[in-house]
């Protein structure tokens, strides 16, 4: 196997919550006193990383740790609404029959993502460190490879974002980017991640040999 220990990021590489965010996040920016975010916009700040996308938004990050709190708190009111990608639940089962430990790191709360991934899929993931703030994945992911005691040549954090890229390459571990989420093929690219995946049976056809 090429790593023996997979980590993923859960909202936009597992979950499909990026529908449920657009659909509130104007009620989060009235509640919050930013600007609401033009639908025209939407495109555009895929490619930002946190920071600048927090630097456009005129949001400090006292804000946005106040806004992450409570949009967790909403998204758990509505998490029947959010369902897992198609080819997920296999993925995950495939890893675990040949032998992968398996870990969540997210920002997303640990109720949150016990809820969407059921009960069966829990019982294969050895591994759960959530509620990250913004920019503390590298932390988490630090826990994680602990625990584990396995080598970090042998581990990849997969997520959707350029701040997983950065988290992974922080901490010494292989990173995977996915298409499918919150950044940019294009702008995930840029940043030279270990693994590129297009679809989830990418990640199975990398990652089981």
């Amino acid at each position: 196997m090429k790593y023996k220990l997979v980590i993923f990021d859960f909202d936009g590489t597992l979950a499909d919550s990026f529908p449920w965010l657009t659909g509130v996040v104007d009620r989060v920016a009235e509640k919050f006193q930013f600007p609401k975010i033009p639908k025209s916009e939407h495109g555009l700040l895929r490619n930002y990383d946190a920071k600048k996308l927090l630097k456009h938004l005129g949001l400090p990050l006292w804000k946005a740790l106040m806004i992450g709190n409570h949009m967790r708190k909403m998204m758990n009111e509505e998490i029947h609404t959010i369902p897992l990608f198609e080819g997920v639940d296999h993925l995950l089962t495939r890893l675990h029959e040949k032998k992968v430990e398996l870990a969540i790191v997210s920002s997303n709360s640990t109720e949150n993502v016990l809820q969407v991934i059921g009960q069966e899929l829990v019982a294969k993931i050895t591994y759960f460190e959530c509620g990250v703030s913004i920019f503390s994945k590298s932390s988490k992911l630090r826990k994680v490879l602990s625990k584990s005691g396995i080598p970090a040549k042998e581990v990849i954090y997969i997520g959707d974002e350029i701040r997983d890229i950065e988290a992974a390459r922080h901490v010494g571990i292989s990173s995977g980017a996915v298409a499918w989420g919150y950044n940019t093929i294009e702008s995930l690219s840029a940043r030279h991640p270990t693994e590129l995946f297009y679809t989830v049976k990418d990640i199975e056809a990398t990652l089981i040999d």
